[in-house]
């Protein structure tokens, strides 16, 4: 280490001269003795040095598959390392300034993030996971294809709605497909824990507006009454595919990728 910088796991200075670890796809640096607690899984850098304060979700992406942004990565890997006996998950809320600080110093420090194992409240981290995708300039499933998620989602018929949430999730930019696999894939982890007590309406009832939406930026305050029902269907008709389907989204090597 030539310019004393701090150690992405501990966060204690790595004095000049010492040696240390830096992976060369997310630049973490850490200390040697920092190793075993790193974590995971590494996720390479964004395109820019740091993120926006606001954007689209492929603006946070990383360059290679699954195009799944680092933040939510280390988000959910977090709140799957320590949180799946916590009640209420993603219910309760966390303190709202620490959601704010921890938000802004992952989007200032963009692909090399602090560790969240700091974060002593698991519902902080869930907090700073929702209120990204809430700040997103749009939704999840983009504000073209809402209506047919909306469409979809009414359809009577299990297999023929099954069908067309399909159809509809494949044509969503690569970034957006992939992040809903790989949230879809974490919130039916939540559903299963018992401990959490966050079945799939529940679930629906928190992710329905932060992933869906509206169709529009200003909706006016009759869509905002119509969509808010319709956004927790589509939620939960999205959990009820089957979970190979979300797999083959990021990849079958990323099974594995939160414990």
């Amino acid at each position: 280490v030539i310019r004393p910088e701090p150690c992405g796991v501990c966060g204690s200075r790595i004095r000049f001269g010492k040696t240390g670890i830096k992976c060369c796809q997310c630049q973490l640096l850490l200390h040697t003795k920092c190793h075993e607690q790193c974590p995971s899984p590494c996720v390479p850098r964004p395109r820019q040095p740091t993120w926006p304060c606001e954007g689209v979700l492929a603006d946070f992406a990383p360059h290679t598959r699954p195009l799944v942004p680092a933040l939510v990565v280390q988000c959910v890997t977090e709140v799957e390392t320590r949180g799946l006996t916590e009640t209420g998950l993603y219910r309760v809320s966390g303190a709202d300034q620490l959601v704010r600080e921890w938000k802004r110093r992952l989007l200032r420090a963009g692909g090399a993030l602090p560790a969240l194992s700091s974060v002593t409240d698991i519902h902080v981290v869930c907090g700073v996971l929702k209120d990204f995708l809430r700040g997103l300039k749009e939704p999840l499933v983009t504000f073209s294809l809402h209506p047919a998620f909306l469409r979809a989602a009414d359809i009577v018929d299990a297999a023929a709605c099954d069908a067309a949430l399909c159809h509809v999730v494949s044509k969503l930019p690569p970034a957006n497909r992939d992040t809903l696999a790989f949230l879809m894939l974490h919130l039916l982890r939540v559903s299963h824990s018992p401990d959490c007590k966050m079945d799939v309406l529940n679930l629906s009832r928190v992710f329905g507006p932060t992933l869906v939406g509206h169709s529009s930026a200003n909706p006016t305050p009759l869509a905002i009454m119509e969509d808010t029902p319709r956004q927790c269907k589509v939620v939960a008709r999205l959990l009820s595919l089957p979970s190979d389907f979300w797999k083959g989204f990021v990849g079958t090597e990323q099974e594995n990728l939160v414990p």
